[in-house]
């Protein structure tokens, strides 16, 4: 994909992904603050594959065999339940949760402390079986979603295995098996300019998008070490707000930091790091709670 073009695939899940985000806008208790919809947790620092067009194709690119605390994942579960979160928790970001053992628990702890949210995850299914598929669900899981990269034939095998497992309507299984020049069946991005030593390059903008972006409008996302992220394409690791070892959930989402950051970009501006260098398109989902801020910012002048 060109710098700056429009990507040539769009991930239809986008869709389920938009329903739930707009159908999980709500408030902190008792505030006119909203409440992120999602709430991803990048509970790890490795993953087992190297796809061409992630940044973990980049020979430089960090592979940290470290997971998330116990005590660190529960702290956050019971801040957003003491807010009232009945969101999105997405086990994802820029790892493969079933490399860690204790996914298990860690999804179990979730849906016992946040028994009104959806909780998911992402894989990419290497590891994936039969057991271990039950067992995701037995513990908790609401939802899996499955990015297969290899063979149509795979596809076909995970949408069996859910089948066998009388799971059809809670896993879902996307094709990532198209070429190139479809994206590789995925809505590909720079990942904030993180493509471009990558094996399938994609080079970070010369000149920042005019356009906004909703992302820390609906979204909270956590890495395993407790840094919080401006949004899940800032695979650089950028642009921390803090760290949850340190501050509260409603410190982080609330801080001035953060509000100036969330401010500039669903205003449409772009220039703070690395915003001014990312192609996402960031107007997809998330509009219900970019008017809820903007009322709240409009407010306070």
């Amino acid at each position: 994909m060109e710098p700056g073009k429009e990507p040539k695939f769009f991930d239809p899940t986008i869709k389920i992904k938009k329903k739930l985000v707009d159908g999980k806008f709500q408030y902190i208790k008792g505030t006119d603050i909203p409440l992120p919809s999602e709430v991803e947790i990048s509970e790890s620092g490795t993953c087992n594959r190297v796809c061409s067009f992630c940044p973990r194709s980049d020979p430089n690119y960090p592979d940290v065999k470290e997971f998330i605390k116990d005590e660190l994942h529960d702290k956050l579960c019971n801040e957003l339940n003491e807010l009232g979160f009945s969101g999105t928790v997405r086990y994802s970001g820029f790892v493969e949760p079933l490399l860690d053992k204790n996914i298990y628990n860690l999804i179990n702890k979730a849906k016992k402390i946040l028994n009104n949210a959806n909780i998911e995850m992402v894989t990419n299914g290497d590891v994936l079986s039969k057991k271990r598929l039950l067992k995701l669900f037995q513990s908790g899981l609401d939802r899996l979603l499955i990015s297969v990269y290899d063979t149509k034939k795979d596809v076909e095998n995970f949408k069996k295995l859910a089948g066998d497992c009388n799971l059809t309507e809670k896993v879902i299984v996307r094709d990532r098996t198209l070429p190139p020049e479809q994206d590789f069946g995925i809505t590909l991005s720079n990942r904030a300019g993180m493509l471009k030593n990558a094996k399938h390059q994609v080079l970070p903008l010369k000149e920042k998008l005019d356009k906004a972006c909703y992302y820390p409008a609906y979204t909270f996302f956590m890495d395993y070490n407790g840094d919080v992220l401006m949004c899940a394409h800032d695979w650089g690791k950028k642009r921390i707000l803090g760290n949850l070892n340190k501050s509260s959930f409603t410190e982080l989402w609330t801080s001035n930091y953060t509000k100036i950051s969330r401010s500039m970009l669903i205003s449409g501006n772009r220039s703070i790091s690395p915003c001014n260098i990312c192609d996402v398109n960031g107007t997809l989902i998330g509009k219900k709670h970019v008017d809820a801020w903007k009322i709240k910012y409009e407010k306070k002048k």
